[in-house]
């Protein structure tokens, strides 16, 4: 089964060890059902890090990105719940990306995620995505892979809630993609990613700076039709 739209938001979030259990309770109590229950949202899960940082993750999937920035979820960012307001004000880290899915070989749910963060030049996209949709199947091919994507982030919705003032975050000011490499295992995802993603192979699409990659375990996910 394919992702559940074509839009998807990914947070990276840290909290300290001392206010993890209540971090994890509200996620898997309050936030996650919160969100999967808006119009357009379809599935959220959460993973926490095997190997990497931030040290967790979640990824919401929607009909499209602009589902991100409507009026109504805008309001719900400006307004949150009073158990919400408190375990936000405890992150210690905390980044949103909000994407638009442009390829989909999604397959399932695996119990281990690997993403590879990286700032391509905007002038290589139409390569880069060649090359993407030649990779992703090696990628779900090799042994302990179940799916694969890749998203490009949405600068204009991205700086939607800074510009509503309905929360404060640094504002997004490059385009930076995500490679989701989903698996039976971290041992399969990190590995792939070592051997199809290394800095080397996305340097000819103007990746100057290594990628960031981080390989997550899944902890709870909910969804609605």
């Amino acid at each position: 089964m394919p992702l559940r739209g074509k839009g998807m938001l990914i947070t990276y979030t840290e909290v300290k060890p001392l206010h993890e259990r209540d971090f994890n309770e509200w996620y898997n109590r309050e936030h996650i059902d919160e969100r999967v229950n808006l119009p357009g949202f379809h599935r959220a899960r959460r993973y926490v890090a095997v190997r990497g940082s931030p040290k967790y993750i979640a990824t919401y999937e929607c009909d499209t990105v602009a589902d991100l920035a409507t009026p109504g979820y805008l309001a719900l960012l400006a307004d949150q719940t009073p158990w919400s307001q408190a375990v936000i004000a405890r992150f210690t880290f905390f980044q949103r990306l909000t994407l638009r899915v442009q390829v989909d070989l999604a397959h399932g749910t695996g119990g281990a995620l690997t993403t590879v963060r990286f700032v391509p030049d905007p002038a290589m996209r139409a390569p880069l995505l060649d090359w993407l949709r030649e990779t992703l199947p090696r990628a779900v091919a090799l042994p302990g892979m179940v799916g694969a994507a890749v998203a490009e982030n949405d600068l204009e919705i991205a700086n939607a809630p800074l510009q509503s003032k309905s929360m404060d975050h640094p504002r997004a000011d490059e385009v930076e993609w995500v490679i989701l490499l989903e698996g039976a295992d971290s041992r399969a995802t990190s590995a792939t990613a070592r051997t199809l993603f290394k800095a080397a192979a996305l340097k000819p699409f103007g990746a100057l700076k290594a990628p960031v990659v981080g390989t997550y375990r899944f902890l709870f996910g909910n969804d609605r039709p």
